[in-house]
């Protein structure tokens, strides 16, 4: 998936207003939905990503394009960043339901980069779970914590919602980026995110 679309979207459809899933009415997946995010609140661009950690082309822009993102952008000030659930793949799900468990701990995002990173190690088994914990646990996450959380299935709403909601929005697949008002989709190299970041932060400082 290697198409590029730029089009206006109301980004304020999307996102609640205080954080990225308005359906997060408990304390468990209110601190997950939270842990999700990624920068300074006193940014006024979102970067979104809708994505699927056993997508392939999700984990190659991650491998080629989300540390730069993230270095230049999101550590600067200048965007904040959010994940949303699209599960596609057979064990996606499971490793949905890992990650946003251990964002319930604030250990989303070392965990987001374990799991892609060893994304052809798991993505195949039969019973993903016993990896995708090590990798949890490994990142910082309470074991017994993540257990009764994962056995509890308290996360599985708020990942089903996630893929609903975008659904509405128009995506079809992963992984997919709403920039502000723009739009982005498929593995594109870093070169085109860049100019459309760059783009996008412009038209907000000239308003």
């Amino acid at each position: 998936m290697r198409r590029l679309l730029l089009r206006l979207a109301a980004i304020s459809t999307v996102l609640a207003p205080a954080a990225v899933h308005a359906q997060a009415t408990d304390s468990l997946t209110h601190a997950a939905d939270l842990g999700r995010i990624l920068g300074k609140q006193s940014a006024s661009t979102w970067f979104i990503m809708v994505s699927d950690f056993q997508c392939p082309f999700c984990k190659a822009w991650h491998d080629s394009t989300f540390a730069m993102i993230k270095r230049d952008y999101v550590d600067t000030g200048k965007l904040r960043m959010a994940f949303i659930n699209f599960p596609l793949h057979a064990n996606s799900v499971p490793a949905a339901r890992t990650a946003m468990c251990a964002a319930a701990q604030g250990k989303f995002w070392p965990l987001h980069d374990r799991i892609f990173d060893s994304q052809n190690k798991w993505k195949s088994l039969k019973d993903p779970r016993p990896f995708l914990d090590a990798l949890a646990i490994a990142s910082g996450a309470d074991a017994a914590r993540l257990r009764s959380c994962e056995d509890g299935g308290h996360m599985d709403a708020l990942i089903a919602a996630d893929q609903e909601r975008f659904q509405r929005t128009g995506v079809t697949g992963t992984p997919t980026f709403f920039i502000g008002r723009a739009t982005m989709v498929g593995a594109l190299p870093a070169r085109d995110f860049r100019r459309v970041i760059d783009s996008v932060l412009a038209a907000a400082r000239a308003k």
